[in-house]
């Protein structure tokens, strides 16, 4: 079994559900006793928060890439950014170590293509959803038709995240407007919709909607597991 090594902590609500799902995953697939082997580091997200705020990326991608590094020197064989958002300097972070890095646009894309969908919405933070690093890449790498939510329900899904959801808050109040806007983006043709925060499915999950919904995390974990026993994402 390989290591899997998670730069985690963004938050560690979503990080916390990464290590669940993966021990419980390998062990569903080994039994007995197995476990996942991993290396984690989990950064103090107040101070990155701050960075992302300020639009010091820069300064984001330094700090990632010295936890990557030291994930690295853990004995991983791979490597997970525990999050959607942080994706943004994901390449500067892969130029920095010799493991590869399981891109979670890139896992998500190839779930999404076997279901045969071609336009897909997407949730997540507000750089999620407005800038081009994740998805231009759906679009560009995997020829998909992205749809977004419009500026006001932007605003209530990114509030939620880190209002809400970072913090562990879970509200049946936001849940419902989370599925109206859901349904607001089917009316503008998406076929299923993206989970593009992984702390979505703490809040929204394919129980609560007849939509297809794409749990970025739960995708994201299903991806690494099958590295670890097969080499092959």
């Amino acid at each position: 079994m390989k290591t899997i090594g998670l730069l985690g902590g963004m938050s560690w609500q979503s990080t916390a559900h990464y290590y669940r799902l993966l021990n419980q995953g390998i062990n569903n697939q080994l039994g007995g006793l197995h476990s996942a082997k991993i290396v984690m580091v989990s950064i103090d997200f107040h101070f990155l928060e701050n960075l992302m705020r300020s639009g010091d990326w820069s300064s984001c991608a330094d700090h990632l890439t010295d936890a990557a590094r030291k994930i690295e020197a853990g004995g991983a064989d791979m490597l997970l950014i525990c999050t959607n958002t942080m994706h943004k300097v994901a390449e500067e972070i892969a130029a920095t170590v010799q493991i590869p890095l399981l891109h979670i646009a890139d896992a998500t894309a190839a779930n999404i293509k076997k279901s045969k969908l071609r336009c897909i919405g997407l949730l997540g933070t507000r750089f999620t959803m407005e800038e081009d690093f994740y998805r231009g890449r759906l679009s560009a790498k995997h020829g998909l038709e992205v749809v977004i939510p419009e500026a006001p329900d932007r605003k209530i899904i990114d509030d939620v995240i880190f209002d809400e959801l970072c913090q562990g808050i879970v509200s049946d109040t936001s849940r419902l407007e989370y599925l109206h806007i859901i349904g607001k983006m089917q009316a503008q043709g998406a076929e299923g919709i993206i989970a593009g925060c992984t702390e979505i499915g703490m809040l929204v999950t394919q129980d609560h909607t007849p939509t297809p919904l794409f749990d970025t995390t739960v995708i994201h974990v299903d991806a690494a597991i099958r590295f670890a026993l097969t080499g092959n994402p």
